[in-house]
């Protein structure tokens, strides 16, 4: 059944440009509340969920390409920039971090280290598109 989907190059093209939209909004929320040293808001946490999702998103849409026989010479960018930043907030998830400033800046770490990610992954594939 779902071998019978198809899914374009361009949509992988155009989920990273939002991806990477979303990782720099979220990095500039995050660093201006830890910056403030404020816990983070509702409108932080609403940007980061978002985040995560297209993450998880973009992820399960490479290895979809990736079955379709796309991207082979960039598969382990992709496995890294896709994984990693998931597994960043997996692990910021289970630190017993109980002060809220705290978390902030643990947030924040891993907002900073998951927008590098991002942009190592959108770079190297936006390398090979079309070539």
């Amino acid at each position: 059944m779902i071998d019978r989907i198809v899914v374009p190059p361009s949509v992988h093209i155009a989920a990273g440009g939002v991806l990477f939209l979303v990782a720099a909004a979220a990095l500039v929320l995050t660093a201006l509340e830890a910056r403030r040293r404020h816990p983070l808001s509702r409108t932080t946490v609403s940007v980061l969920a978002a985040l995560q999702l297209l993450l998880l998103a973009q992820t399960l849409i490479g290895i979809k390409l990736l079955d379709q026989g796309h991207g082979v010479r960039q598969l382990y960018i992709h496995y890294v920039g896709g994984f990693a930043p998931i597994g960043l907030y997996l692990v910021l998830s289970w630190l017993p971090l109980r002060d809220e400033v705290r978390r902030t800046y643990a947030t924040a770490a891993v907002t900073g280290l998951t927008f590098v990610f991002v942009l190592l992954t959108f770079a190297v594939g936006s390398m090979y598109v079309n070539g």
